[in-house]
């Protein structure tokens, strides 16, 4: 069974959990793409506490209850709860408790999904929280991988672009130290290096993992290139992200040739060109599809689980 009642990092998981969810998003799949209908979570409302601004997290988690037979309440930024009233957080929250069987949570601030779950008794998901962790993306990715390459145990991946705020890449680099035979390249501008205390995570496990400022010197020896964005949101002065914005862009013509697939958590703005768009490797609108069946599982074994 699933350990956990809430989803906070993804350093709270076992591999087991992590397959755990892998599992059971592999048996939603046709309900995801509407071939079946399911009445598993019917009767059941998801409260969605978006402080931040998302789309496609928001609308699969969305997606997910409403495959489930269930429904969704919720804001999709601060200025549209009671918080911009000068509510506390706290009291939203458990205003939100009270409507809901499970919440998501997503915030510019680390730490207030870990806040939430800690006054509140129904399960908690954390969907992004500023610079910190993103730990459903993350299961959401290790799906992807384990769908298009078939393992990801002996996998080889690189990182590129915005490593140190890029929560997705920290949840991502934290789950992996789970498996077997990982290398991580990590590419990034000296800037956005990857921060300190992830490269203390990695060195506690099997990981080998080295810093490179080419994508060109290790396309050969990669299985996924896993491109970020230079999060322009994120810094606190623009001519800094001027000085660094555009700095690694994948085209097709870098990677004819090559044996690996491309993955985004998007938004994409310019690091990735259009023309991969029709390539065998693009598999970063597969990744964003492959959102629904993992928070679908997520969904229905925390509620199922823990219920009110």
């Amino acid at each position: 069974m699933f350990r956990l009642k809430n989803i906070i990092s993804i350093k709270d998981f076992e591999r087991e959990d992590i397959e755990y969810i892998l599992d059971e998003a592999s048996k939603l799949e046709d309900i995801a793409k509407s071939k079946e209908i399911s009445d598993e979570l019917k009767g059941k409302l998801l409260g969605l506490m978006f402080f931040e601004p998302s789309t496609r997290t928001r609308l699969s988690f969305e997606t997910a209850m409403k495959r489930l037979g269930g429904g969704c309440i919720g804001f999709d930024s601060s200025g549209s709860s009671s918080v911009s009233k000068g509510e506390s957080i706290a009291d939203t929250a458990k205003m939100f408790e009270g409507y809901s069987d499970a919440l998501v949570i997503r915030h510019e601030l680390e730490g207030v999904s870990k806040f939430i779950s800690d006054i509140v008794d129904v399960p908690v998901i954390n969907a992004g929280d500023g610079a910190g962790q993103h730990p459903t993306q993350t299961l959401l990715d290790l799906y992807t991988i384990k769908n298009e390459i078939g393992s990801i145990d002996n996998l080889k991946i690189a990182l590129i672009g915005d490593l140190k705020f890029g929560r997705t890449v920290h949840s991502l680099s934290n789950a992996l130290g789970l498996f077997n035979n990982i290398k991580i390249y990590l590419v990034s501008p000296p800037e956005l290096r990857m921060p300190q205390e992830i490269l203390l995570d990695l060195n506690k496990t099997n990981v080998e993992y080295v810093e490179v400022n080419s994508i060109e010197e290790i396309l050969d020896d990669v299985d996924v290139l896993y491109v970020t964005r230079i999060q322009k949101e994120r810094f606190v002065d623009i001519d800094d992200y001027i000085k660094i914005k555009g700095a690694y862009i994948i085209n097709k013509n870098m990677l004819e040739g090559k044996e690996l697939i491309v993955m985004h958590p998007l938004p994409r703005i310019d690091e990735i060109s259009t023309d991969v768009d029709d390539t065998k490797f693009n598999k970063y609108f597969t990744q964003a599809a492959n959102a629904v069946p993992v928070r679908m599982a997520i969904l229905k074994t925390l509620i199922k689980n823990n219920p009110k």
